[in-house]
């Protein structure tokens, strides 16, 4: 422990244990044991779940991340309370722990902003990892200040930034998933894609297992379609569910690269050249420029990622081409997906959101 401490950058073993207890309710050998959550941590609802917080710079829109992650929910594996401030909820498989999840804005306290975690006990072995992809997800290590510094003088984001402040770039769970998902989306409208995914989520994934249901909501039925069973399941299955055939190709080729092993920053989160990684996506059957770019985004959580061809975003630019966006957006750098996502936002009605 003395040397993950060490790693971690803390300079005493002391203060990184006392910091570890006080954020997550256990202590760090316990959590490397495994142990079983009742024997390490107590949170207030029930011994089954933990709760812990996730710390953030504010200004934080929710509403907006929320509303960008419901409408491109997954039937079975995600969904969302009603209520403005309610909880996202989704099932989850990792690293051979299985359980449910839930985040949502968590009242402020002496500590700061934050957003409140809830997992059942089942999930605590992979709690740091798991952890590390909702900061992801959630884009809780964005600096807000600093983005809205850089923007405030464009005659384009300014306006919009200074409208929206907090708004953050929705990033994915499981970047695999969100991978997969993005290509089930294309050429269709984003309705149509979660129609796609519903469909394969009931033809092809594993159900949630019975002693989880009594804490997740009656939605939540499934776990999340693995790559393997994309790959078991073959071309002629997937194009049966609802589209070309060139797309089940390109699904089970996508599929088939991530069981090789072949983008490990998909599944782990740690990406030293997103770009490389945009190259080897692109090099795939039936994934373009667009799709390897909001991949970027979303799954690699690459802050200057842009797809400078999509129509909404030329659209909200003044409807310029897209050689001209991409000439505009060169002074938006290194921050072009949060100028994306205001773009988007801009414009945020069911027929101008960006597909998938």
């Amino acid at each position: 422990m003395s040397r993950i401490a060490d790693a971690a950058g803390f300079s005493s073993l002391r203060r990184f244990n006392a910091l570890f207890r006080d954020r997550y309710r256990l202590a760090p050998t316990a959590l490397r044991r495994g142990v079983h959550a009742r024997s390490c941590a107590r949170a207030p609802e029930t011994a089954d779940v933990v709760t812990v917080s996730l710390a953030y710079r504010p200004p934080y829109d929710w509403t907006a991340m929320r509303a960008y992650l419901a409408a491109r929910v997954t039937t079975g594996i995600e969904t969302l309370e009603p209520s403005a401030d309610g909880a996202y909820w989704r099932s989850v498989s990792m690293h051979g722990a299985m359980g449910v999840i839930s985040i949502a804005p968590a009242a402020r306290t002496q500590r700061g902003h934050a957003l409140r975690v809830t997992l059942t006990a089942s999930l605590v072995p992979v709690l740091v990892p798991l952890l590390a992809r909702l900061r992801r997800m959630f884009d809780l290590d964005s600096d807000p200040r600093a983005v809205e510094r850089h923007f405030a003088d464009d005659a384009v984001l300014g306006p919009l930034v200074g409208a929206r402040p907090g708004l953050r770039v929705p990033g994915a769970f499981d970047g695999a998933e969100l991978a997969v998902r993005t290509v089930i989306g294309q050429q269709v409208s984003v309705r149509g894609a979660n129609t796609l995914a519903r469909r394969f989520v009931e033809r092809l994934a594993d159900e949630l297992p019975a002693s989880l249901r009594p804490h997740a909501p009656e939605a939540l039925t499934h776990v999340a379609v693995t790559p393997a069973q994309l790959v078991d399941a073959g071309v002629d299955a997937i194009a049966a569910i609802g589209m070309p055939r060139g797309r089940a190709v390109a699904i089970v080729s996508l599929a088939q690269a991530l069981t090789d092993g072949q983008f490990p920053e998909l599944v782990d989160g740690q990406v030293s050249d997103p770009i490389a990684v945009m190259r080897r996506l692109d090099a795939l059957p039936g994934i373009g420029a667009w799709t390897a770019q909001y991949v970027a985004m979303r799954a690699l959580a690459w802050p200057d990622a842009f797809p400078d061809g999509d129509l909404v975003l030329r659209k909200a630019a003044g409807g310029i081409s897209a050689a001209q966006l991409r000439a505009r957006a060169e002074s938006w750098r290194p921050w072009r997906a949060y100028a994306a996502q205001h773009l988007w936002a801009s414009l945020s009605t069911s027929t101008t959101e960006p597909m998938a």
